[in-house]
């Protein structure tokens, strides 16, 4: 028998990795109580165990520096919703533009990747800028950074993409070049479980 937990063809992970991942997340969840009131951790925690593949995601978002967290609970489909709830954009998933065409659009100094398939490939999504104004209500997140958002298919189509920060107790959405990048901005991403 493997040590290992396979999630389909993604990386695996160790048993420690993943009791690590559980106790995080568990501290995390009784620390920070206003995201969640109502819920308990007990029935989170065997959701989670039921769903071993959603476990490689936040694995994933917890090794980038998303710091993920239970933000709510859907009763009709019966998923617990985590979002990255670090107070600034994870610090492992910045300096990239914001699709695969913008990356491709770039002659020289391309980042090293792209929000859209980043996100694809943890098995999450980008929060929507309604998502985005939702966390920013549980708390102040990107004081000193910003996050790529979904973006409108007709802004796409345009060549560009949006973007959200908190500046002056304020939440902004802006626009930019889906191919431009900076240092800090990432992009914030949600799971469903």
């Amino acid at each position: 028998m493997s040590n290992k937990y396979e999630v389909g063809n993604k990386t695996e992970f160790t048993p420690e990795e993943h009791e690590g991942l559980l106790k995080a997340l568990k501290a995390r969840f009784e620390k920070n109580m206003h995201r969640h009131e109502g819920l308990t951790w007990a029935d989170i925690q065997a959701k989670l165990e039921a769903h071993t593949e959603k476990l490689w995601s936040l694995h994933e978002m917890e090794k980038s520096g998303g710091e993920p967290d239970v933000v709510g609970y859907e009763e009709k489909t019966d998923e617990y919703i985590f979002y990255d709830c670090s107070p600034e954009s994870p610090k492992g998933r910045r300096s990239i533009c914001y699709d695969r065409e913008a990356l491709e659009s770039r002659k020289e100094h391309k980042p090293h990747n792209n929000a859209v398939e980043m996100a694809a490939d943890m098995g999450i999504e980008l929060l929507t800028e309604k998502q985005y104004q939702e966390l920013q209500e549980l708390g102040n997140y990107d004081l000193k950074t910003s996050s790529w958002v979904v973006t409108p298919a007709a802004i796409r189509k345009l060549g560009g993409a949006i973007f959200c920060d908190r500046r002056y107790d304020t939440v902004f959405v802006y626009h930019n070049g889906a191919e431009s990048y900076y240092a800090a901005r990432g992009f914030r991403g949600s799971l469903r479980v």
